[in-house]
């Protein structure tokens, strides 16, 4: 892979990690297109990934610093009422990882097997993701002012499904959190945040991997230089559609990317 194929999957990696338009959809749609195969080699799946997650932390690192302060903080452990705000964000974010953690232990490989990721399912769980995003949209329920542990499981059901290929992590989140009515200003934090440690943890267990291959053969013709364009490359598209992302839900304009899936999948389809 050379180092232009790299820059070309960082930016839609960085990009589409945020959006809610799915990355893993893009990466399938680029890899018929132009016979891009970066996605599928591993070295290169966790360096964007780390990529994107380092993003995220620098874009949120307020937030991040004020969940450990109130973690730290002196405070009530006897009742869920007691807790500070941060330590409930902390809470509510271990909660939602639970769906993912049990799909990604026991399941990730039986759903891969059973849809694969092919443009035909890429096509169909994009046409979801967009009935997703403008069902959220045109629904008016009743806002509510902080997130639930109840809706914290739920929305964390949203990101495990959204193990499908095509299905977007952050679309089927906030639209999940914006059906129950969480408020728009916490839920898009909430929504990037929750997903740091489960991406952090499948990377781990990839390096496993790696370094049980070889490093050599894990690389598959991969230059570092080639790695390293990626990663920046996903690093700043990652901090520009993080920042982009938060305020768009702010404004609730999600329904364009609606519009967007809608036309990309229809045309996934097509091409199938």
């Amino acid at each position: 892979m050379s180092w232009l194929e790299s820059l070309l999957l960082g930016i839609i990696q960085g990009l589409t990690e945020f959006l809610p338009v799915s990355s893993s959809g893009h990466l399938t749609i680029l890899s018929n297109l132009f016979g891009l195969s970066g996605e599928e080699n591993l070295t290169v799946s966790v360096v964007l990934h780390v990529a994107t997650v380092l993003s995220t932390v620098f874009v949120l690192w307020k937030e991040i610093v004020w969940i450990f302060k109130d973690l730290f903080a002196k405070q009530s452990w006897r009742s869920y009422s007691g807790l500070n705000d941060g330590t409930k964000f902390a809470l509510n974010i271990l909660v939602s990882m639970i769906p993912v953690a049990i799909v990604g232990f026991f399941f990730k490989d039986y759903v891969e097997s059973v849809f694969g990721s092919g443009l035909l399912i890429v096509g169909i769980m994009l046409l979801v993701t967009a009935a997703l995003l403008a069902f959220s949209y045109f629904a008016k329920p009743r806002p509510r002012e902080n997130i639930t542990p109840l809706h914290a499981f739920i929305i964390g059901v949203g990101q495990a499904v959204a193990v499908l290929p095509g299905l977007s992590r952050s679309g089927t989140t906030i639209a999940t959190g914006l059906l129950l009515g969480d408020k728009k200003e916490n839920l898009a934090q909430f929504s990037f945040l929750m997903v740091i440690p489960p991406v952090l943890g499948e990377a781990l267990l990839n390096v496993k991997d790696i370094f049980e291959v070889g490093f050599a053969e894990a690389m598959n013709g991969v230059s570092p230089f080639a790695l390293l364009v990626g990663f920046v490359a996903a690093f700043i598209t990652g901090c520009l559609a993080c920042k982009w992302m938060i305020n768009i839900v702010k404004r609730g304009k999600l329904v364009w990317f609606a519009v967007y899936c809608a036309i990309v999948g229809i045309l996934a389809i097509c091409f199938a």
